[in-house]
């Protein structure tokens, strides 16, 4: 029995008690090179004893690097899973998006071949079967996930994520559930509409953040169901950092921003639906809001994290709908459970391929707002590869609302911090090493600095717009010397619409690799590029 519950008040379809085992009487199941199917986003709803019991069972018996798999999960999960496989050599291939220490140092070692993805469409290329078209049966060999609970008839009930559990059931034969009782059942909660492929594809008609089209279930063959395990693990949701003074900077400017918008009439007086990324910043915007002036506000959204409950609890939240419950552990998640009744009925958790739906955000008018590593001064954005090839995590969501919202906001510090240089890395480079979001699709730039509106800039007053305004100032000299060196000079040759010299452009991260600093004593290079 676990904290809340037992298993029998959790599965509803009787005849599957005859599947119930323990985590240990799995792993016969399991065999090297397997494609799996998880559960899971965001370190919410994924499956913790199976993966935990396959991991201690390949350190008992030294098989590490003998028993690796290719895993298709909707978003990162928790440490104690993935990463701790990683680090047992226990994955071949892992998409579209990770969250961990060790799994990061495999993929960028190249122990770990990973594909980065939009996440929506991760989820309908997964049930189109191009993840797994190279393989014997052209399937998932192999899913685990974890449940709330199970309907008379089979039916599954996600627990705090429902990611791509309905394509993982379309594309595998066998299904190994955890009934989480270690967590309250969260029946009720889904909104659950299984797309099909085209030319069948349906039209999703959600047209407020709170609508709901589909079933509080997902629909699931019971034959495909071969093992049902107890699970009395929690999911251990990441606690972020307090918002710090450039934080509540950002914040600050955005809330001006959204008020001045309203002035104008270009937003309602309660704005539109609300998209915010992972991460502190995003956490330190939406609690923000909760300080703000604007009542009777949505969310659409893929994960819904701890500055959430603030903005229900300030009053000014009326619904949000997202992929992930994905809370803190110790404070978020309690803080849920110790006033559920007055959450539950606002939230809407559904598939990612819906959640993320680029059809959707476009016809909610969202306000997509996520954070990068780096933008350049003519609005091309880097959200995952550091210095240009080092992986982070992956693009996750991000994309899918920057290329479809009604706004398209990035926020992130006009510096990081280094142990080379007291300023730090500038966030605001001449070009990004590595480009994942165009100029096309970026609207707002916002740094601790300030802001910068982009929307109706050529390229030209793009660049000295997000120089002036969200470079940090011991970067600000230095970035608008080079902008004003390659405008004179392109203009000069007749090549001048979005100027950069590209024997320089990448002098401030060529600097920092070799010298510690991204602050340059000049723009001049020396280079010999022919014999």
């Amino acid at each position: 029995m676990g904290k809340y519950g037992t298993l029998e008040d959790r599965v509803h379809c009787s005849f599957l008690m005859n599947k119930v085992m323990t985590a240990e009487d799995t792993i016969g199941m399991f065999k090297n090179g397997m494609n799996l199917g998880w559960s899971g986003f965001t370190p919410a709803g994924y499956p913790k004893a199976v993966p935990i019991a396959l991991a201690e069972h390949v350190e008992k018996n030294n098989l590490q690097g003998k028993l690796r798999f290719n895993l298709f999960i909707g978003a990162s999960v928790g440490a104690e899973t993935e990463d701790r496989w990683a680090q047992n050599d226990m994955i071949d291939r892992r998409w579209p998006y990770q969250t961990g220490r060790n799994i990061a140092k495999a993929i960028n070692e190249g122990r770990i071949r990973m594909g980065d993805k939009h996440l929506s469409l991760f989820a309908q290329d997964l049930a189109y079967g191009y993840y797994t078209k190279d393989s014997k049966s052209g399937k998932l060999d192999l899913a685990i996930i974890e449940v709330s609970g199970i309907t008379e008839d089979g039916c599954l009930i996600p627990s705090a994520s429902v990611g791509v559990i309905p394509e993982i059931i379309q594309t595998c034969d066998k299904i190994i559930l955890e009934v989480n009782t270690a967590m309250p059942s969260f029946e009720g909660m889904h909104d659950v509409m299984v797309l099909h492929a085209p030319p069948h594809r349906e039209i999703i008609g959600i047209t407020k953040a709170d609508s709901r089209i589909g079933s509080t279930f997902v629909p699931c063959d019971p034959s495909k169901i071969v093992a049902i395990v107890e699970s009395d693990y929690t999911d251990k949701g990441r606690e972020l950092a307090g918002a710090d003074e450039g934080s509540i900077a950002i914040a600050d400017s955005l809330l001006n921003f959204f008020a001045d918008e309203v002035k104008a009439h270009r937003l309602p007086e309660n704005l539109l639906p609300l998209q915010s990324g992972v991460g502190s910043i995003a956490n330190a915007v939406v609690s923000g809001l909760a300080k703000g002036p604007f009542f009777n506000l949505s969310v659409y959204t893929e994960v819904l994290q701890d500055g959430m409950l603030d903005l229900f609890d300030s009053g000014r939240l009326n619904c949000a709908s997202s992929c992930s419950l994905s809370l803190s552990e110790t404070v978020g998640m309690p803080r849920f459970l110790a006033n559920r009744d007055f959450y539950q009925d606002k939230i809407v958790l559904r598939p990612l391929s819906i959640s993320n739906n680029p059809e959707v955000a476009r016809r909610l008018g969202v306000i997509a707002m996520n954070t990068p590593i780096e933008i350049d001064m003519y609005g091309h954005a880097n959200s995952t590869l550091v210095g240009g090839t080092r992986i982070v995590n992956g693009i996750g969501g991000s994309g899918d609302f920057l290329r479809s919202g009604f706004l398209k906001i990035m926020h992130t510090p006009s510096v990081r911090p280094t142990k080379t240089d007291p300023t730090g890395i500038s966030c605001i480079v001449p070009h990004a090493q590595h480009i994942d979001h165009t100029e096309h699709d970026l609207d707002i730039v916002v740094t601790e600095q300030g802001l910068a509106d982009l929307r109706g800039l050529a390229p030209r007053d793009r660049a000295r717009t997000i120089i002036n305004n969200c470079a940090h100032p011991d970067y600000k000299e230095q970035m608008m010397d080079y902008f004003l060196m390659a405008e004179k000079d392109c203009l000069a040759r007749g090549v001048g619409h979005e100027p950069q010299l590209w024997d320089r452009v990448f002098k401030m991260q060529l600097n920092l690799a070799k010298n510690g600093t991204m602050k340059v004593k000049n723009w001049d290079v020396k280079m010999d590029l022919c014999e």
